[in-house]
């Protein structure tokens, strides 16, 4: 099943250690490779031959060993990993993951790490439910990592309560959740629209907006995963288009942003305007910079490309975006309704970790159908993924 795949397996210095070698058994089974790192403290708990044998690879745990072939060890394991699982996850390695802290070996490769990272916390209630103990995962969440909270039991000091580490089964089955993600979009098509419009004012000046294009570019990504074909319908965007998108249009305006989307949403089953298109674009623009202690410009309004869709959708679904600083919940019903939309997703830009050019949002979805579903802060992958699993419904 997971043929292919390499899974980088932290283990930090805690009792739960010993539970990390049935992660490395069921992963081998699984097909995947392992390599494993271990913190000076998480040998004193099980012998690095034990992840050895069972991985049959080397255990890396010293930064500066020298009896192996010579490669920058750290970056190397970083690239090579597909998915990362630190497994226990002590509260010091959150601490030091949490704050960038690159004094071992794990720590170090942390931060060379561009794949997917599951952390599974283990340790005393006490500890976990320390203030500072959640204000580090807390953190680490916003930077996208996945948490797998600790279950409740007896633990090793004799407390009992809420700090044992997650059962290797379930860790295991969220890597491969992660790893091979669900098909459930085969066969569909959708029209995703991404990024800002902007309108040229002269020579040198334009009218733009905050909007970075991530979150529009994170649901074609989950999509394509999920194996949709994707017609990526682009504007100016602060982030990389993966090759794997192959459909992308770029615009500059909105006039050129509406006629894209005039053209193609036929052959799509689900239209999901996430970009934010400039609503006015001056009446004159003339290709001179403008001179003078004043400036008056006269705006006239951009055709609503969300109206539009909806005005001839038939039975396609259509997703729109609500992007508030006021009264979040009446506009977004507003707009359900004004732009025939089966569902709007609405953030209130005001908030911490939510809006525009931000990794993460904090989104409430609405449907036609009158359900209202409210989200926590959560990385923008993981809103795409709840989008997309709403609009399938």
């Amino acid at each position: 099943m997971l043929k292919n795949f390499n899974v980088l397996l932290g283990v930090s210095g805690g009792i739960a250690c010993y539970k990390s070698c049935e992660i490395v058994s069921r992963l081998k089974k699984l097909g995947a490779g392992v390599d494993v790192i271990m913190t000076a403290h998480a040998t004193e708990f099980v012998s690095p031959l034990t992840f050895e044998t069972l991985s049959a690879r080397p255990v890396v745990s010293d930064m500066f060993a020298r009896e192996r072939q010579w490669e920058v060890e750290h970056i190397a394991l970083a690239k090579k990993a597909d998915i990362c699982l630190i497994a226990p996850a002590t509260a010091n390695i959150i601490a030091k993951l949490a704050e960038g802290i690159a004094d071992d070996m794990l720590s170090t490769t942390f931060l060379a790490l561009k794949c997917p990272v599951i952390i599974a916390p283990a340790m005393n209630t006490n500890m976990y439910d320390n203030l500072t103990v959640k204000d580090n995962l807390a953190k680490l969440k916003s930077k996208g990592a996945i948490i797998i909270e600790p279950v409740e039991g007896r633990l090793a000091c004799g407390d009992s309560g809420k700090g044992k580490m997650a059962e290797p089964v379930d860790i295991v089955a969220k890597t491969v959740e992660i790893l091979l993600p669900k098909r459930d979009y085969e066969g569909k098509r959708l029209l995703i629209t991404a990024g800002a419009t902007r309108e040229n004012i002269d020579g040198v000046r334009f009218i733009t907006n905050r909007s970075s294009g991530k979150m529009g570019v994170e649901l074609a990504k989950s999509a394509i995963k999920r194996g949709a074909e994707v017609v990526l319908v682009k504007g100016l965007t602060q982030v990389e288009i993966p090759s794997y998108i192959t459909r992308v249009i770029s615009v500059e305006s909105t006039m050129q942003m509406y006629d894209a989307v005039m053209d193609n949403y036929k052959e799509c089953d689900i239209i999901i305007k996430s970009a934010a298109p400039s609503d006015y674009r001056p009446v004159k623009t003339i290709s001179q910079k403008l001179k003078g202690d004043e400036i008056t410009l006269k705006l006239t309004k951009n055709p609503d490309i969300a109206k539009a869709v909806g005005a001839v959708k038939g039975d396609r679904k259509l997703v729109v975006f609500c992007a508030e600083t006021q009264d979040l919940i009446e506009s977004a019903k507003s707009k359900l309704d004004s732009k025939n939309a089966d569902m709007v997703v609405a953030n209130d830009v005001t908030l911490e970790g939510a809006g525009f050019d931000v990794d993460t949002n904090i989104v409430t979805i609405l449907k036609k159908d009158g359900s209202q579903i409210s989200y926590p802060k959560m990385s923008k992958s993981e809103v795409a993924d709840a989008i997309l699993d709403e609009a399938l419904k």
